[in-house]
């Protein structure tokens, strides 16, 4: 899943050129690349699906040439992730009724590369041998308000649970009293499902965006005019809310990949080197004077940056925009982001 804007990760992801497309850490990879060498060590690439939105199908061709170009998908509107896997689901199907899927944000750090492959082995196992709807659930290291949590009962053996409920972002006293029970996991929203299993769970739940969705054919020429007939009457929900949070048949992996989401500039800050100071700075030319915890990211590398008597700050200076806010504002973000759109021509910041 490659669609979204990442608008809390902005001035740096934006409308044009959102986070998946970029090198966030210095790797020499973007983040869709690193999420496609990950699963390509053990998916071939002709089994490797995209779906985006259509502004960014292009974009999406280049940064994974291996990807068969077919196999690379746009969405004519944002629908959340609901409709993106129920169609996604569709044109697995018709290649391979019988097939179990895997489904992966294309925006997502993970760092114990061989753990990960590990649990997806483990997951693909289960799902296709039952009923089961698969997640990964994070083991969490603080109570973030940032993420999803799933909690989880009945252990089914030692390597897999019963989920019990999906918790969306709770506020901080909360995900304390998550992180206190012992039995909350982050949700990472990777997920491993056979397409009869998701099939039968959309028809049970979302029984009119099913039906939608079968007046399409799948992998035919007709099928790109089709979508963009139905898609502005499809309904705009998550899987977590339309699917997760009510089948009865879902079940949690428990995983330590070292993982984050990198939705914000936190989560890259707590993710990236820092020099003595524990600053992080992605580039040489900067001077900081009684300055630590700082995140500060230049877009132009050409300017030089002195820094002065900042602790805890986000500094991120692009062609269009400078954003200076203390770090554990990150979350406010997306607010400053409406606030600017509301301005006068303030979409060009975007």
């Amino acid at each position: 899943m490659a669609g979204g804007i990442g608008s809390r990760f902005w001035p740096l992801s934006t409308q044009k050129f959102p986070k998946q497309f970029q090198d966030i850490l210095g790797t020499g990879r973007t983040m869709i690349q690193q999420t496609y060498d990950r699963i390509s060590k053990i998916i071939p690439n002709e089994n490797i699906f995209v779906i985006t939105n259509t502004e960014y199908v292009s974009l999406s061709h280049q940064q994974l040439p291996e990807i068969p170009e077919q196999n690379i998908v746009g969405e004519p509107l944002m629908k959340n992730t609901a409709a993106c896997n129920l169609y996604m689901a569709n044109k697995i199907a018709e290649t391979n009724p019988d097939a179990t899927m895997i489904v992966l944000p294309a925006d997502h750090l993970i760092l114990k590369e061989e753990t990960f492959l590990e649990k997806v082995e483990l997951a693909f196992s289960i799902a296709s041998t039952h009923d089961y709807l698969v997640t990964l659930g994070i083991t969490p290291t603080r109570p973030d308000t940032g993420y999803g949590y799933i909690q989880f009962v009945e252990k089914k053996n030692s390597d897999y649970y019963k989920v019990k409920t999906f918790t969306e972002k709770p506020m901080l006293e909360i995900a304390k009293s998550f992180l206190e029970s012992g039995d909350f996991l982050w949700n990472a929203g990777i997920f491993i499902w056979s397409v009869k299993s998701i099939h039968k769970a959309f028809e049970d739940f979302l029984p009119e965006m099913t039906q939608q969705f079968t007046a399409c054919e799948y992998n035919a020429e007709s099928e790109q005019s089709c979508i963009e007939l139905i898609y502005p009457k499809i309904q705009k929900i998550s899987i977590d809310n339309g699917i997760l949070e009510k089948a009865k048949n879902v079940y949690v992996i428990p995983a330590d990949l070292g993982w984050s989401d990198l939705g914000t500039w936190t989560s890259v800050f707590e993710n990236s080197e820092k020099d003595e100071n524990q600053n992080s700075i992605n580039i040489k030319n900067v001077l900081t004077y009684q300055s630590n915890g700082n995140i500060i990211h230049i877009k132009n590398n050409n300017k030089a940056i002195v820094i002065d008597g900042l602790k805890d700050f986000i500094v991120v200076d692009t062609e269009k925009v400078l954003l200076i806010c203390p770090r554990d504002h990150d979350q406010l973000i997306k607010e400053y982001v409406l606030d600017l759109k509301s301005l006068k021509k303030g979409d060009k910041f975007m």
